[in-house]
């Protein structure tokens, strides 16, 4: 038999054909020339100020943002002016009628422009001054300052998974799937960690911002991570939990690539993506605290359905593909509680069983919630120990 060599390219060509491996599909901005753009930001900007008010659209998922300048850099909330923007765009109002109000909430440093440039979080309202129907920082505020004697604390696990433009996810092979889970959770290592620029590039964005981040590490599936905010008393955890999502989509963009916070973006055999909420009381975390988180798990127990529709915008139906009972998940219809327990529903860390205080985790919300609802959600049931399937009006 004839015998022919292939050069090691060809061989390298040939395997990559049969691996499925492809160019990453990246968006044609992000192959704009970062050293050019860089000549112009290092320009001085004199006494002026760089504003970008970021807010909720109608959606109830999606960000959006605009800038505008102002004389003077701003040292409190109060120093920044009201705006308006077009409702009509943004699935917020009619076009008949379409000026909505941004009332800024939060501010933070600008980790792209950099000082004395700012963020600002803003709060929505319609044409009538009444909160839009996807504002529920408004309720949120109102429940938090019902319970401020009892400095209720969250941390916020969020999940996300790095995609190309095309909605692939990021290194996958283009015809088939990596291998099985297993080595990716905490990964280190070309063929286990995909994507960790963006990460640490987030991380050091929101240091910088002023956003409470506490931790971040790979996940389960390839190309999916998590970054922990808090903890975070209040108001505060839907206001860094927000910013800290405003800037992953800032920072991917300039890479490239598309942050989903989808619950589940790949059917079948891979871990979905939550927002596992810890959640801790002053009681909680006083010696004996055990008895008072069991007493909130009761509670819950009881109010399974109002929680599940608060712990995602579609009211559970993007969670009914996550919460399966499978990949370290409960079952939507099921509520659990157990130490330890990464199937359960709630989880009491083994820690807080031996040390007979501390906190506990909710793990179902999903990793597109709205943060405002599902803390006030946790205040409502355990700490004003409201019942039934519908939030008390206090207004009345």
């Amino acid at each position: 038999h004839e015998v022919r060599i292939q050069s090691p390219k060809l061989i390298l060509f040939t395997l990559c054909r049969r691996s499925g491996s492809r160019k990453m599909a990246t968006s044609a901005s992000s192959q704009l020339n970062k050293a050019v753009k860089q000549q112009y930001m290092s320009l001085p900007q004199g006494d002026k100020v760089q504003a970008m008010y970021i807010w909720i659209d109608g959606s109830g998922e999606g960000l959006r943002c605009k800038t505008r300048t102002l004389d003077s850099e701003p040292k409190t909330i109060e120093d920044l002016p009201e705006w308006n923007f077009d409702g009509s765009s943004t699935y917020q109002s009619e076009g008949s009628n379409s000026d909505m109000f941004l009332i800024p909430a939060a501010m933070f440093r600008d980790p792209f422009r950099k000082d004395p440039n700012k963020l600002v979080l803003c709060e929505v309202l319609k044409y009538n001054r009444k909160p839009a129907e996807t504002n529920l920082r408004r309720t949120c505020k109102q429940i938090m300052s019902m319970v401020e004697n009892n400095h209720p604390w969250f941390g916020m696990e969020q999940e996300y998974t790095i995609l190309g433009t095309d909605g692939h996810p990021f290194g996958w092979p283009s015809n088939g799937f990596p291998g099985p889970q297993g080595p990716y959770y905490c990964g280190v290592g070309a063929d286990k960690a995909y994507g960790r620029d963006i990460v640490e590039a987030h991380y050091k964005a929101c240091l910088y911002a002023g956003v409470d981040i506490c931790g971040t590490n790979a996940e389960v599936m390839p190309a999916q991570w998590e970054f922990q905010i808090g903890p975070c008393e209040g108001i505060n955890m839907g206001d860094h939990l927000w910013v800290a999502r405003f800037i992953l989509h800032r920072v991917c963009e300039d890479f490239g690539v598309v942050a989903s916070f989808d619950p589940k973006p790949i059917p079948g055999n891979w871990n979905g993506a939550g927002c596992h909420t810890n959640f801790s009381t002053k009681e909680m975390r006083d010696d004996g605290g055990l008895k008072v988180i069991e007493d909130s798990i009761e509670r819950l127990a009881k109010r399974h359905q109002y929680h599940i529709r608060a712990y995602d915008p579609k009211g559970g139906l993007d969670n009914a593909r996550r919460l399966t009972g499978r990949h370290e998940t409960s079952s939507i219809d099921e509520f659990s509680a157990g130490v330890a327990n990464r199937g359960a529903s709630i989880r009491i860390p083994r820690a807080v069983g031996q040390d007979k205080k501390g906190y506990f985790e909710d793990r179902r919300p999903s990793a597109n919630c709205d943060p405002y609802i599902v803390t006030e959600a946790l205040v409502r049931t355990c700490l004003l120990k409201e019942e039934g399937e519908e939030p008390t009006d206090y207004s009345k």
